[in-house]
């Protein structure tokens, strides 16, 4: 079992940068790949990053990438997304997701969601 307990959310201007963490709790955070969704008012959730177990593999969804960067640290069992040039397009209520097998961008296929964390990004 892991529980997951994002962070970092808040009200930013366009243009602007943002941290969202996530703290996992359990022994095994090292053993899972990481992903964080978003999902706003009225649409359906998005893939936005994920990271594999070991940290070496990353992938991004086309909106964010080059301006959102996915990492974790395993010995402090956390995975934060730095978010930068923020676009009130980006504005979401953000999850953090793990799964036991490798990375992935289908939310489905994930075994364990955060709470959510709400950014706002104001124009």
């Amino acid at each position: 079992q892991v529980q997951l307990v994002e962070s970092g959310g808040g009200l930013v201007q366009a243009g602007g940068s943002l941290t969202l963490s996530c703290a996992a709790s359990g022994r095994t955070f090292s053993g899972y790949a990481m992903g964080w969704f978003r999902q706003a008012p009225g649409k359906e959730r998005e893939f936005v990053a994920t990271i594999s177990n070991s940290g070496f593999i990353t992938r991004y969804g086309d909106s964010v990438k080059g301006r959102f960067r996915i990492s974790r640290d395993n010995a402090k069992n956390t995975v934060s997304l730095q978010m930068d040039s923020l676009k009130p397009e980006d504005t979401a209520v953000y999850y953090c997701t793990a799964r036991r097998t490798g990375t992935s961008s289908v939310a489905s296929s994930y075994d364990y969601w955060g709470q959510g964390t709400q950014v706002t990004i104001s124009s």
